[in-house]
């Protein structure tokens, strides 16, 4: 579950997790975390898909503005692009989507965040904090998707739920329902 970064940062984001060198990079869309892989035994579709539907049902759209890098180093060798506004939105979503039928513990704290370099040399780290030091976008937030990690490892946009539309979001190519 992720917030998408809409284009043209999300594309521009790609492009730099990929001159990175990140093997990642073309598997995962640029997005903000909600909801961490989880996997979810197929009998419960229907229900995660309801409970989804009233989280964004009493969402509201929210603006975010990305500014410059962090990095979860020592601890984790990330580096990313920093939320300056919309912190909290992105907590409030977080907490409902980790609720009711996707209620699971963390392995860290939540912390909204946009993964540029991951699990590469710290040379590669260093660069990737200092290219994108100055970096800024601003958007605004419409709701959030449902991601499906695919047989060949690529994440793709499963189903949207748009903010204050009874989750009954715009549909999309190669989008099909749950359940």
């Amino acid at each position: 579950m992720a917030i998408p970064i809409p284009d043209p940062y999300g594309a521009e984001l790609q492009h730099w997790r990929e001159a990175f060198g990140d093997p990642m990079a073309g598997s995962i869309p640029t997005h903000v975390t909600l909801l961490p892989p989880t996997e979810v035994d197929g009998d419960l579709l229907g229900r995660i898909d309801e409970h989804l539907r009233r989280v964004a049902e009493d969402g509201r759209e929210f603006p975010i503005v990305l500014s410059g890098t962090a990095t979860f180093r020592p601890v984790s060798p990330v580096v990313f692009v920093a939320i300056a506004d919309g912190i909290g939105s992105c907590e409030r979503v977080e907490a409902r989507v980790r609720s009711g039928p996707l209620a699971r513990e963390l392995q860290f704290p939540y912390h909204p965040h946009v993964t540029v370099a991951h699990d590469l040399s710290e040379e590669i780290l260093d660069r990737a904090f200092k290219e994108l030091a100055h970096y800024r976008a601003e958007f605004t937030v419409w709701g959030f998707s449902l991601y499906e990690h695919g047989p060949d490892e690529v994440w793709r946009p499963l189903r949207n739920y748009p903010f204050g539309a009874g989750g009954a979001g715009p549909h999309q190519e190669g989008e099909r329902p749950l359940g």
